[in-house]
């Protein structure tokens, strides 16, 4: 019988100058400062530091992107685009900042219900 791992408040991080090639998933938070080429899958927080590079698709609770994505995002809250983010794909989300000097380049669908269709969503290759 396997275990159900519950969620933590424990932040994972992958630092400037390590590259990640392969999906990610976890019960926590995340903070990505090197790279990621892959499906990200978190139940928490994620962070992309300036130095953050991210080719793949995210989901996730709440995102914060100081880095790059190209991909495409479903979070089930809040996306932040700060000034420095770099963004190219689809994002779905119920809430979305964007700060002056972030490029956004793609679609948003501010969706109320996101949450509760976390399972079902299926974001595009």
């Amino acid at each position: 019988m396997a275990k159900e791992i519950e969620s933590t408040n424990a932040i994972n991080l992958i630092s400037a100058g390590t590259q990640v090639k392969g999906d990610v998933e976890s019960n926590s938070g995340i903070r990505i400062d090197g790279q990621l080429h892959g499906k990200m899958d978190i139940k928490g927080k994620v962070v992309i530091g300036a130095s953050g590079q991210i080719l793949g698709d995210i989901i996730c609770q709440t995102l914060e992107v100081s880095g790059q994505i190209t991909g495409n995002i479903h979070a089930a809250d809040l996306v932040s685009l700060k000034a420095t983010a770099r963004f190219n794909g689809e994002i779905i989300t119920r809430k979305l900042a964007i700060d002056p000097g972030a490029v956004f380049t793609g679609t948003c669908r501010m969706d109320t219900d996101s949450d509760a269709k976390r399972k079902e969503v299926v974001l595009p290759k």
